[in-house]
Order: structure tokens, then C-alpha cells, then sequence
């Protein structure tokens, strides 16, 4: 297992800084180069012959355009790959007779066509071949990484200081002799071993929120932090500062180690598997306060995605539909049993926090609702969602062809 952390360059000084991002420049105009000589080929190999690279003019050492070839064929590989699958998509779409979606997915399949990716944000990746990792020296930095290879007789040698995270990853494996460089931070690869994955233990299902940041069936609750701070009150604080300036990368700072500090907070002891609530493209296409939009969920199922990975905890991904209006009781739902962050069952007097019951809905084995039921808000009357096996509390009667275990109330 590879795994990566990222250290600063803050301690590097500014002449060596320009040269760093004078090769970094030409480096990704050279991966542009061959992005354009690939892009109508056919078939395109891993290592690009010499008859290609030698056409391409820069002051780059041979190493270096060998180097940036393979990168470029890697990054019009993935896009090939992508738009296969874009391709069977449409088809698929089609055929289930779900046109909009196909329409959709066409037009971005169309653009791809005609378009070529970004390079603007693209990192060198250099291997063993150009660089030089050094721990051992007598100066006040722990470290120092020495770049030569790379053309025009550049040789740079950047100092650097551990982490914590740096640290942790040294004692866990093996640091690797390449690195990834951009404008701000070197990225050093680690080779970890594989973790050991969990035989047995308990399923445990996971509901995140603003409020509650992460609430687990088990009765576990991460809300705020020593300092009074919750997910809401960061992206409050965010939502009032300026896009751009010093006081909003401070505080997107502090809502980075918020979510850090939550997920090493939870307790995976026991646990064999994990079921989440899988939430894509929540803000798409809509109109939301500044408050949700920076509420960012994507940034929590990473570090938390990574920690499950590390203890060895099988993931699973579920839809939230009705998770937070289905009674974890007696299974029955309606919108109306959950108000803000009570829940109350209508039917059995079961109450709860909404996010706590949330998340044993979550851990169960229900079966899964689709898109055409959802859009006839069985909610609204009520309806038992019910694990297999399980006896309703009150009688109920098909008024509609749901799938069995979704009947309406009668």
C-alpha cells in the first residue's frame, strides 16, 4: 500500500524556488506537447519511443522528457478509459429508456472529444532516477532532498523539516526515493504494509451532519471539540470571510483539522464492517446559503474512507433516502417523524436524536429504494421499510406495486 504526506517549502530560499519553478513550468509545456501528439493516436504504450520524444523541443534533459511522455500517455490513457465508460453508460441509459441522463452524459462525452485535459495543476513525478533523499545530516532541517537530471545543468537541493504525519508514516514503512513536486509542497511516497482486514466484529453505520459531525449506531457522538467548536460554527465563521483572503485560508485551515480531529476520534475497536451514507453532488444545481456550501462532506469521507483503510474495516456505501424519517424501532416512515433534531414515531412512540437513529437505519440490511419509487413520495402517508423477516406492528395493504417489504399505511 502507497500512501503519500506533504511537506512545505516554505525553507527553501528564493533562488533555488525560481529554478524549482522554472523546471516545473517547462515540465508540464513538455506533458502539454505530448498530450497534443497522442491525443487522435490510436494506441498509445506506457514508455513513448525515442522517434517521439526527440521531436519535442525543450531544455530538458532526456530523463526528464522520458519522464513527463509517460505521464502525459497516463493522463490520455485515463481519459480514454473514462469516456469507454461514459460510452456504455449512454448505451445502458438508453436502453432502460432514461434519455435525460443519456443526453446528459452525451454532451459531456461530446465535449471530452474536442477537448484536451487541464495540465495547468499537473505535478512532476520523479522517480529514483532524479532524486536523492537524505535524513541523515548535521544541519537545523531534518532533512534534504537533492534534484539533479533535469536539464540545463540544474541541480537543486531542497531542505526540509519532519511532521507529525511524516513521522507516522516513517515508522509505519518505507519511504520511497521518488517525489511529486508542485509550487508549495514536495509530496514524499510511503510503502506501508497492507492492513490486516477484520474477520469479525460488529456492522456499524455512520450518519454525518453539520451539528453532529459524525453519529455512529453504537452510540458514539463527535460533535464539538475542546474549544466549543462543532462543523457548523466553522462553516459559519467561513461563510462570513472574504473568498481569497488570509482570514478564509485560515479558517479553511481550522475546518481541515476539525474534520482530522473527528475522525481520530472515533472507535473502530470490534468493528468488522462500516456502512456510510454515500452523499454525491448535494449542491448541484441548486441554489444553497453559504452556510452549505461550506459544508464540505467530501473533504470528511476522505479522512474518514482513509482511517477505515488503515484499521482494516470494510466499507460500504448506502443511500440516505429515508434513513432519518425511518423509525429503527418498528420501521415505519413518514416525513413527519423526524422534526429538525428530534426524531418521533407516529406509530410506536419511539424518540430519539434524529442523527443517532439515523445511523442504526444505516447499519441495517435494507433493501435498497429506487429513483422511481422515491418520486412518489411514499413518505408523505407513510410507508414500512422493513428488514427481512421483520412483522409490521399494524396491518398494512398494497395500494401500489411497491417491491415487497414497501407497503403504504393503510
Amino acid at each position: 500500500m502507497i500512501k503519500s504526506t506533504k511537506s512545505t517549502l516554505m525553507f527553501t530560499n528564493s533562488t533555488k524556488l525560481s529554478n524549482l519553478n522554472s523546471f516545473i513550468a517547462e515540465y508540464r509545456n513538455v506533458v502539454s506537447c505530448f498530450i497534443d501528439r497522442l491525443w487522435m493516436e490510436e494506441t498509445i504504450s506506457t514508455f513513448l519511443p525515442k522517434q517521439l520524444t526527440s521531436t519535442i523541443p525543450t531544455w530538458l534533459s532526456v530523463r526528464a522528457k522520458q519522464c513527463a511522455g509517460k505521464q502525459a500517455s497516463g493522463i490520455v490513457r485515463g481519459c480514454r478509459k473514462k469516456q469507454e465508460k461514459r460510452k456504455w453508460m449512454i448505451a445502458k441509459f438508453v436502453e432502460t429508456e432514461q434519455f435525460k441522463k443519456a443526453r446528459k452524459l452525451q454532451r459531456i462525452y461530446d465535449e471530452i472529444l474536442v477537448s484536451k485535459p487541464n495540465i495547468d495543476k499537473v505535478e512532476p513525478e520523479l522517480d529514483s532516477r532524479f532524486v536523492d533523499i537524505s535524513l541523515e545530516n548535521q544541519t537545523s532541517f531534518d532533512g534534504w532532498i537533492t534534484l539533479s537530471s533535469l536539464g540545463n545543468k540544474l541541480k537543486i537541493q531542497i531542505p526540509f523539516k519532519k511532521h507529525k504525519h511524516f513521522n507516522k508514516m516513517l515508522n509505519l514503512g518505507k519511504i520511497k526515493a521518488g517525489v511529486r513536486l508542485s509550487n508549495k509542497n514536495i509530496t514524499f511516497m510511503f510503502e506501508l504494509v497492507d492492513p490486516i482486514k477484520q474477520e469479525s466484529g460488529k456492522i456499524l453505520g455512520i450518519d454525518v451532519g453539520q451539528k453532529t459531525t459524525l453519529s455512529c449506531s453504537d452510540g458514539q457522538i463527535i460533535g464539538k471539540d475542546s474549544h466549543n467548536h462543532d462543523y457548523q460554527t466553522i462553516c459559519k465563521k467561513l461563510s462570513r470571510k472574504k473568498k481569497g483572503s488570509k482570514s478564509f485560508a485560515k479558517t479553511e485551515k481550522h475546518r481541515t483539522n476539525y474534520i482530522n480531529w473527528s475522525v481520530n476520534q472515533l472507535n473502530l475497536t470490534g468493528v468488522k464492517t462500516v456502512n456510510r451514507e454515500n452523499i454525491v453532488g448535494l449542491r448541484k444545481g441548486r441554489n444553497t446559503s453559504r452556510l452549505m456550501k461550506h459544508w464540505n462532506y467530501a473533504e470528511l469521507f476522505e479522512k474518514l474512507d482513509a482511517k477505515l483503510v488503515d484499521a482494516g474495516v470494510q466499507l460500504n456505501k448506502l443511500s440516505p433516502t429515508y434513513t432519518s424519517q425511518r423509525c429503527s424501532g418498528c420501521g415505519w416512515v413518514r416525513k413527519g417523524n423526524r422534526k429538525k433534531k428530534l426524531f418521533k414515531c407516529d406509530i410506536c412512540g419511539f424518540a430519539a436524536d434524529a442523527a443517532l437513529n439515523a445511523s442504526i437505519n444505516i447499519s441495517l440490511p435494507l433493501v435498497a429504494i429506487s429513483k422511481q419509487q422515491r418520486l412518489k413520495q411514499a413518505n408523505r402517508p407513510g410507508f414500512y421499510w422493513l428488514v427481512e423477516g421483520q412483522e409490521r406492528i399494524v396491518s398494512a395493504t398494497n395500494k401500489i406495486n411497491y417491491i415487497e417489504n414497501f407497503q403504504y399505511k393503510k
